[in-house]
């Protein structure tokens, strides 16, 4: 099979010959997958092409009176005939275009297909490369190269025509540097994640005449849904599956209608648009979805129609549980799934009448590792993670190998999701490290390198099948091949070895309470001569320009800002304003223009130069010695202000007041805690202290601290529902934080906006610690056997090089 697609797929791409010179690179498969679709659906309708000819030749004869009034009317009677839900009407295929009219009876042909398969060549624009192509006087080669391809269903099967046009469209993103990921999922991951999804469903694999729907909102070229179809109709032939889909790319669209098509799906289920701007099935819900979008692709442009519906609708609408950072839409479409979950029907009768069952839904999407992990507590990600896990849809998440996809070669996951899981999974998750399950391919295609194969894809469905713990067992894998360049280590290191593991987790293993803890601030305060001069400068953003200009130009400047020698006025830059600007614009580029404006204004420094001065007066007053206890300072500041005398004017508003410390004050871990105000209980858990300082004799009162933004520290409480919320966060504080930092507490103002209780909920899935094996260092005698090997073959060739 894969011989046979891989060279047909190779033949078409030859085509590309042809197009060199004339059209871009980027055009060929814009030119060369419309002529494969329309090749493909000629072999498809050459058994029944003289029935539906005879047919339209019928009709066309009838008299007007009794022929089909619409063309929707006549489209039944020439599908009876075709056999199929589509139709050519043109007694011509490609084989008899001929040379001369080749353009117009090409697009003739093409316009004698029914209503659905024109409008897969229109989303191509087909017309208009078959113009060019005429143009270029390409078009009857071009022709007569597709009319010699047997593409049919005999030859090459739906499932091997799939790996053609997925091998076309990798080729196209080549060609073009566009990225083949975004249009279709390899085959091996598309058929594991459908094993794992499907697996469950017994009645869908056995009855006679079950009815299910698959939805896929990244459709690309079908993939999912075609792989949906394969898998129960090999167990069950009498299932009924109707597909849908969205895709936003229009010839993965026109792709995936034409597979739809051909498998006859109802067409139009399968939408164009983008699905999280514009669902376009909004009413539906679905049975099974499958799912592989984008990684890491923001969604800034549509980030004003996604913030709505969050907003405006919560949880009646699809994002009510968080929206993710801008930078990666992943889980919004995570969320879309949910969304289209069939709810479970409780009512016996309602299930039994139902062609569904109460079966509810599930879901398998494939995401890289930045959903598992990325957001703290509180975050968009973090608050989906926790209503997927609250809810409890998750049923495991399974690792994939890397280098599995064309576009990249990340780690990338599997997650499957349920509203109805089996008794023994509920309240659980299943974490599966299939990352080892891969065989090298023997040529890469793009970034793909690895396969996986049925027994290693078998694994994983067992192993989620049995929703058992595997203790890490080493996989019989070769080890990888390393490169002999350079020089070789005369110790080289053994590969780790290549394992295979599954663990189970409560839902709440995932979750944390993340606590905030405060610690004290602690000042010390000293109105020493160099923290007064600061003050002649203002505070950001003029702290560093402020200096410069008063070295280079204030020595023309009186220290009297009354002087009546206007050209020494302290301050006054107008004599300079141009050399001063200069020097800004030159070493101060980051200043905008009004701030130039306000730094040469004369007031800004006579402003400055009045705190200075009030400060040398208080310093005249209170002394230089040096304050450990700010509590202390802030009374004695209080009083030397009060008992100034009134002429001296040292009175300071909050602003000056607040820079004033800032230059006279600085945290030392030595110096008395800051008290922000006496309260009546004493709580130390929560920062009401019983507080006696050491340099008083007063009694002990009971306050609280001002905080130390600096030492704010944040802990990560594990979940445990059989304990209450204070009894979690002060037993861990108690025991983790109390012994190592006595004057801590919790913040008790940070609470969870669900719950309301203290600390903010979080959750994470930290897939890879909990696999990782501990792989101790080389010795250290190895270590220094291979350094002196490496120096003495450096002093050789440094020898070598001096001789």
């Amino acid at each position: 099979m894969t011989k046979n697609f891989s060279q047909t797929a190779a033949f078409i791409w030859s085509v590309a010959d042809l197009l060199r010179g004339d059209f871009k690179q980027s055009q060929y498969g814009r030119i060369i997958l419309p002529f494969t679709l329309l090749r493909r659906l000629e072999c498809v309708l050459e058994e029944t092409k003289a029935a539906v000819v005879a047919e339209s030749q019928r009709i066309a004869n009838l008299p007007i009176e009794k022929q089909p009034k619409t063309e929707e009317a006549q489209a039944n009677y020439l599908k009876r005939a075709s056999k199929r839900p589509f139709y050519n009407t043109s007694p011509m295929d490609l084989s008899k275009m001929g040379q001369s009219d080749i353009k117009d009876n090409l697009n003739t042909y093409v316009q004698s297909f029914s209503k659905d398969a024109r409008e897969i060549f229109e989303h191509f624009k087909f017309e208009e490369f078959v113009g060019q192509l005429a143009d270029a006087n390409l078009l009857y080669k071009v022709v007569q190269m597709f009319a010699t391809t047997d593409l049919s269903p005999e030859t090459i099967s739906n499932h091997e025509m799939g790996f053609v046009f997925e091998e076309l469209i990798r080729r196209f993103a080549e060609s073009s540097n566009e990225t083949a990921g975004e249009h279709f999922t390899p085959r091996d991951i598309v058929r594991l994640t459908t094993s794992l999804v499907f697996m469950e469903d017994d009645d869908a694999l056995t009855k006679d005449g079950i009815i299910r729907t698959i939805y896929d909102p990244t459709a690309g070229t079908g993939g999912f849904l075609s792989s949906g179809m394969e898998y129960v109709l090999e167990l069950n032939p009498d299932a009924v599956m109707r597909t849908y889909g969205q895709e936003l790319n229009p010839e993965s669209y026109a792709i995936c209608k034409a597979d739809m098509l051909i498998k006859g799906q109802e067409v139009n289920n399968i939408k164009l648009g983008n699905t999280l701007s514009s669902d376009q099935l909004v009413a539906e819900k679905f049975d099974y979805m499958l799912s592989n979008p984008p990684f890491g692709v923001d969604w800034k442009k549509i980030s004003g129609e996604i913030k709505d519906e969050h907003e405006q609708k919560g949880f009646d609408g699809r994002f009510g549980a968080g929206l993710p950072r801008v930078s990666d839409g992943s889980l919004l479409f995570l969320m879309h799934l949910i969304s289209k979950m069939r709810p479970i029907t409780t009512n016996e009768q309602e299930a039994g009448n139902s062609q569904n069952g109460n079966q509810g839904s599930r879901i398998g999407i494939i995401l890289n590792g930045s959903p598992l992990f990325t957001g703290g507590a509180g975050s968009g990600e973090s608050e989906i993670r926790r209503y997927i896990l609250e809810a409890d849809l998750l049923e495991a998440i399974i690792a994939l190998p890397n280098d599995m996809f064309y576009n990249t070669g990340i780690a990338t996951y599997i997650w499957i999701l349920s509203n109805k899981k089996a008794d023994e999974r509920r309240g659980k998750v299943q974490l599966i490290d299939g990352s080892n399950l891969y065989s090298k391919m023997r040529k890469s295609l793009g970034s793909k390198r690895n396969e996986m194969s049925e027994d290693d894809a078998k694994t994983i469905i067992r192993s989620f099948g049995d929703f058992e713990v595997v203790d890490a067992r080493v996989l019989d894998k070769p080890e990888e091949v390393k490169s002999n360049r350079g020089r070789q280590s005369a110790n080289p290191t053994n590969a780790p070895a290549k394992t295979f593991a599954s663990k189970i987790f409560a839902t709440h293993e995932f979750g944390y309470r993340r606590i905030t803890i405060e610690r004290p601030l602690r000042l010390s305060a000293q109105l020493s001569d160099a923290a007064i001069e600061t003050l002649r400068y203002a505070s950001k953003p003029f702290d560093m320009v402020m200096p410069a200009l008063y070295e280079a130009f204030g020595s023309h400047w009186t220290t009297d800002s009354d002087s009546n020698d206007s050209s020494k006025s302290y301050g006054d830059l107008s004599a300079v304003a141009l050399e001063a600007r200069a020097m800004i614009k030159a070493d101060f580029s980051e200043l905008k223009e009004k701030q130039i404006k306000d730094v040469l204004d004369a007031k800004v420094w006579q402003d400055q130069l009045a705190i200075m001065n009030k400060a040398k007066a208080l310093q005249a007053a209170i002394g230089e010695n040096q304050f450990d206890d700010f509590n202390e300072f802030e009374k004695v500041l209080k009083q030397a202000l009060k008992d100034a005398d009134a002429s001296l004017d040292i009175s300071l508003d909050a602003k000056e007041k607040k820079q004033l410390l800032d230059a006279i004050t600085w945290k030392n871990p030595e110096a008395e805690p800051v008290i922000k105000k006496a309260v009546k209980v004493a709580n130390p858990l929560y920062g009401a202290f019983s507080y006696k300082s050491t340099n008083s004799n007063k009694p002990a009162k009971i306050v609280e601290f001002q905080t130390d933004s600096d030492l704010r520290d944040y802990e990560n409480v594990p979940l445990n529902p059989e304990v209450t919320t204070t009894e979690l966060i002060e037993s861990y504080f108690t025991r983790e934080v109390q012994p190592h930092v006595p004057d801590a507490w919790i913040n008790a103002d940070k609470t969870d906006a669900i719950d309301e209780e203290v600390g903010i909920v979080g959750f994470e899935i930290p897939f890879n610690r909990h696999f990782y094996v501990y792989e101790p260092p080389r010795p250290l005698a190895e270590i220094d056997a291979d350094l002196d090997a490496v120096s003495t073959e450096i002093m050789q060739l440094l020898g070598e090089v001096h001789s």
